[in-house]
């Protein structure tokens, strides 16, 4: 992953892009998921989680662009988080990327021109093409945590899993375990 800052983070964008399947095979459908985690329990099961065009109870966390093709301009997938207006028992949100798994095992090397970027305003912070994962079907790409001042830090991930996207957003939050 490429880094820049990586603290105090108030609105910062998770962004998706990736090439859409020849027409002769099923859709590449990736999505972004986000796991929040509460302060009892920052290692448990996620407070809530929020992916395909659902949001988080509170607002605060939106996914505002979703393709289930990857066709488009740019990013084609798009989640927005609002982490200073996240209410002060959340310390904790671990976001992933997942595929769907749709007429036979797809991972990243099935996907051409993957990449995800983590931006807050116009500075990127994190980015990476998904290459250290290659033989994964998801992955954790970013940890954002609540230091104890009530600022908001990015801590760099990268750990891929087989599991499908249900499972794997229930188990994303143990995967970044320090």
């Amino acid at each position: 992953m490429v880094s820049g800052v990586t603290s105090g983070l108030n609105k910062v964008e998770v962004k998706l892009k990736w090439d859409p399947s020849r027409w002769d095979q099923p859709p590449h459908h990736l999505d972004i998921i986000a796991a929040t985690y509460s302060a009892e329990a920052p290692y448990g099961p996620p407070a809530y989680v929020v992916h395909t065009e659902s949001r988080s109870p509170d607002g605060t966390i939106n996914l505002t662009r979703h393709s289930e093709t990857g066709l488009g301009l740019g990013f084609v997938e798009v989640m927005v988080m609002e982490l200073d207006r996240l209410a002060p028992s959340y310390t904790r949100v671990v976001v992933g990327v997942a595929i769907h798994q749709r007429g036979g095992l797809m991972t990243f090397a099935d996907v051409t021109n993957t990449k995800v970027v983590i931006t807050e305003r116009y500075t990127e912070l994190a980015s990476d093409d998904f290459a250290g994962v290659a033989d994964s079907t998801a992955a954790t790409v970013a940890e954002f945590n609540r230091n104890t001042t009530g600022a908001w830090e990015l801590r760099q991930v990268l750990h891929g899993s087989d599991r499908d996207p249900v499972a794997f957003s229930r188990e994303m939050g143990q995967m970044t375990r320090p």
